[in-house]
């Protein structure tokens, strides 16, 4: 009798250890998926940026890492910046809700995939900073003169909107505003931020990379990505049910950028 239940134990343990060894090869197949799908998502960002960038920022002295913002002098007094001509009708960005909590409810938008891939090459050929998944082709934004005291204006405010984002986050914000001013017609970089509800600060200087940025952006008249631009948030600062409705183009860094339904 002694030696049934012996046996009946040793097979009840078996099959324990087998049920353990199982599971624990299901949960270190789920966290190596995981991970993998974490460096999949990293690898997909870093394929964006457009590989000559280094060309791109060479012999301009800009350091892609600077975020310290320095001390400039001041502010220039000239008031007048040469717009496009062409003006679309003039549309306000809705002010965002301040988030009291990381538990936001707000789904996520995504970009609408085109009928053919992109092509990133063809982005990054056509001087783009970051290859999206919904290139517009017939994007085209008129170049926009800025007066001194705009251009000044303007270094700030990448700085204060995305100093974080080094040369790729300023240009992107640089786009947005220049966009506003295409498409918005705005006349000034001050008006842009006061309806459009920026919130960065400008009082606290700007970077080399941000000037860098803003002349790529403006005075060579590129772009950081191949769409239009015309409204940004950060949702680890904030949550928008406004921003999610919109078109969504990307996102760099933790900033999510967006554009208007329809020209």
């Amino acid at each position: 009798m002694r030696n049934f239940f012996d046996k009946k134990i040793n097979k009840v343990l078996s099959v324990a250890l087998i049920l353990v060894s199982i599971l624990v090869v299901i949960q270190t197949a789920f966290a190596s998926g995981t991970l993998k799908a974490g460096e999949n998502e990293q690898t997909a960002l870093a394929s964006n940026i457009n590989p000559k960038i280094d060309e791109i920022v060479a012999g301009e002295g800009i350091v892609l890492t600077t975020t310290e913002p320095v001390s400039t002098t001041e502010k220039p007094t000239q008031t007048t910046t040469v717009a496009p001509s062409t003006k679309a009708t003039k549309a306000t960005k809705p002010s965002t809700v301040q988030a009291t909590t990381q538990a936001a409810t707000i789904p996520f938008a995504t970009a609408i995939p085109p009928q053919t891939p992109a092509d990133y090459n063809a982005q990054w050929n056509a001087g783009y900073l970051v290859a999206i998944d919904n290139p517009d082709t017939t994007y085209e934004c008129g170049q926009v003169t800025l007066c001194d005291a705009d251009r000044d204006l303007l270094e700030r405010l990448c700085m204060g909107e995305f100093g974080s984002g080094g040369f790729v986050g300023a240009a992107l914000i640089a786009q947005a505003v220049k966009d506003a001013m295409c498409f918005d017609g705005y006349t000034s970089v001050q008006a842009v931020i006061d309806d459009c509800h920026y919130t960065g600060r400008t009082d606290i200087g700007t970077n080399e990379t941000c000037k860098q940025a803003v002349r790529y952006i403006f005075d060579e008249n590129h772009d950081a990505v191949q769409h239009r631009i015309m409204y940004m948030y950060n949702p680890n600062l904030v949550h928008s049910a406004f921003h999610e409705s919109q078109n969504y183009i990307l996102t760099y860094q933790d900033v999510r950028f967006f554009d208007r339904w329809g020209y």
